[in-house]
């Protein structure tokens, strides 16, 4: 046996190598919602972290592997890549395929686990979001995926919304940029699958009445192409172009992009003259590193977009904190952290901390609109917990992190997991 390890772990040599994946005992592994797969994947936890195992061909897992890496050197919404493990043998001396081990996305789901007959198409909208963003995002990074699908992607709560990951790297191409028929292939691609997609869903009973399947898929080129004429298109200023140029990098901003440079040139015709305006975007998650840069919160950019704003505001209301830095560091140890530690260990499984605050300000909103004035922070916090989050579903049980108690996720009903309330937090912040 040989691994080939990004993170060493010495927990991997003790799983059974010399096993048939398919036949690995279930007390090494972890009950999780899975996703469609070529390959046979099992989940198991070693030390407190759950890694995704998949048998593979040798060439195809190196593939990966390194792809995986790259791309988690450039920041890109993927999974994480740990391990190969090969040359494997078993008791009879069969030679078995090398595996791939990558790091299980925390609090995420497949998409087969979100649609039910139950999930509003306004839900499903706000997955379709989430996908188109995310192809944007790996196309600007220059990454031809080659295999989009709903199989091949993570969704994770982002403040009412959805973010998406990539999942299956096995088909990718690293590119310094992508040409237009590059992206129009992969768009083609991802059109294709998503229509088959929602086709078994329909034909399972998955599919809610009012979704169409091809309506699906070509909502998810629609999509994209909106944001990305919005994130490259070239604009016409012929008057008050600094205003202007910093409204279009407020905007993209808004869309949590960065901005790294803008190239102008002027255009004389018809006796008018205008200045072409053209940003270089480079990266998505404006509000998630301004956060992180701010608070060492890691959080999605919905998630960082809303925190934020409670942080500008209680900088706002403070008027002894001018200092940025200083009123994050306030914020942080006197509002963020007692929020989270006032949460019961029992019920810290339910929500991951960024999301538990969203959603208790998003509470604390609507009780002041009821009550005609703020009720305040800690009425509210009270108020979320013994109403809300005491009856919401254990969301880290759900998804297999609890070793006490790891559910079969074929026996999981459905309203556990697309409750259409844990999936719709009212969309007003503070």
């Amino acid at each position: 046996m040989r691994i080939t390890s990004a993170l060493v772990d010495p927990a991997l040599i003790d799983l059974p190598w010399s096993t048939p994946l398919e036949e690995w005992p279930a007390d090494h592994l972890v009950a999780l919602p899975q996703g469609i797969s070529r390959h046979v994947v099992r989940f198991v936890k070693l030390q407190g972290t759950v890694y995704a195992v998949k048998e593979t061909r040798e060439k195809i897992a190196e593939r990966e592997y390194d792809l995986l890496r790259a791309l988690e050197r450039i920041s890109a919404p993927s999974v994480e890549a740990v391990a190969i493990v090969a040359d494997r043998v078993a008791a009879d001396g069969e030679h078995l395929e090398p595996v791939l081990v990558t790091r299980h996305l925390k609090f995420s789901l497949p998409y087969r686990a979100l649609f039910s007959h139950t999930l509003r198409p306004d839900t499903m909208n706000r997955l379709l979001d989430a996908l188109a963003a995310l192809l944007v995002r790996m196309h600007l990074l220059g990454f031809f995926w080659g295999d989009c699908s709903l199989s091949n992607t993570l969704f994770r709560r982002d403040a009412g919304a959805f973010a998406a990951y990539l999942v299956d790297a096995e088909t990718g191409q690293l590119h310094l940029r992508l040409s237009p028929g590059q992206r129009g292939e992969d768009l083609e691609i991802a059109r294709t699958n998503i229509f088959g997609e929602a086709l078994d869903l329909q034909a399972a009973g998955l599919l809610h009445e009012g979704i169409d399947p091809e309506h699906v898929s070509d909502e998810v080129v629609r999509r994209y192409e909106t944001l990305w004429h919005e994130l490259t298109h070239e604009q016409a200023v012929e008057t008050d172009t600094r205003r202007q140029m910093d409204k279009r990098i407020r905007r993209l901003n808004e869309l949590g992009f960065d901005v790294e440079e803008v190239s102008m040139s002027v255009v004389e015709e018809g006796g008018h003259r205008s200045i072409m305006l053209r940003p270089k975007v480079v990266d998505a998650g404006h509000h998630t590193r301004r956060l992180l840069r701010l608070t060492g919160l890691d959080a999605e950019e919905n998630q960082a977009r809303a925190l934020l704003n409670d942080l500008d505001a209680y900088r706002a209301e403070s008027e002894d904190l001018p200092d940025e830095a200083q009123a994050a560091h306030r914020w942080l140890t006197e509002v963020f952290e007692p929020v989270i530690r006032a949460v019961p260990a029992h019920l810290r499984g339910k929500l991951e901390p960024p999301e538990l605050f969203v959603q208790i300000i998003e509470h604390r909103w609507t009780l002041s609109e009821t009550a005609g004035r703020d009720v305040g922070l800690a009425p509210a916090v009270q108020s979320f917990l013994n109403d809300v989050l005491v009856h919401r579903p254990d969301e880290q049980a759900v998804l297999g992190y609890d070793p006490d108690d790891e559910p079969d996720p074929d026996l999981i009903p459905d309203d556990d997991i697309v409750d259409d309330e844990d999936l719709e937090p009212d969309p007003t912040t503070r």
